[in-house]
C-alpha cells in the first residue's frame, strides 16, 4: 500500500473487528504494510521480562496495529471516505460526503 489516506494525528472510527464503533486518534500508520496504530482500540496484554526499563516485569498492556481499512476517517464527527484532488499545483485531501478540504 503506497499512499495512505490515513495520516498520524486523525481521528478515527472503527468499522470492523473486536473495536466495532470506537473512535481514537492515529498515534502512527505503517504504510509498507497498510495498518494503523489508534489510541485505545486493539488493547493487547504482552508478557514482559524484568529489565532495567522495567523492573518487575510483567503483563503490560498496549495498543496493537489494526488494518488501515478497518477505519474510517472521522470529518465533523461522522465517518467519511477520503479522496484526493489538486488544488493549484498541490495535491489535497477531502471528505467525500462533504467536498471540503481536511488538509
Amino acid at each position: 500500500m503506497a499512499m495512505s489516506k490515513i495520516k498520524k494525528g486523525d481521528t478515527v472510527k472503527v468499522i470492523a473487528g473486536k473495536d466495532v464503533g470506537a473512535e481514537g486518534k492515529v498515534l502512527s500508520v505503517d504504510k509498507k504494510n497498510g495498518k494503523v496504530l489508534v489510541e485505545g482500540v486493539n488493547v493487547v496484554k504482552k508478557h514482559t521480562k524484568p529489565s532495567m526499563a522495567n523492573q518487575d516485569g510483567g503483563i503490560v498492556e498496549k495498543e496493537a496495529l489494526i488494518d488501515a481499512s478497518n477505519v474510517m476517517y472521522v470529518h465533523k464527527g461522522k465517518p467519511t471516505r477520503i479522496g484526493f484532488k489538486m488544488e493549484k499545483d498541490k495535491k489535497v485531501r477531502f471528505a467525500k460526503s462533504t467536498g471540503e478540504v481536511i488538509d
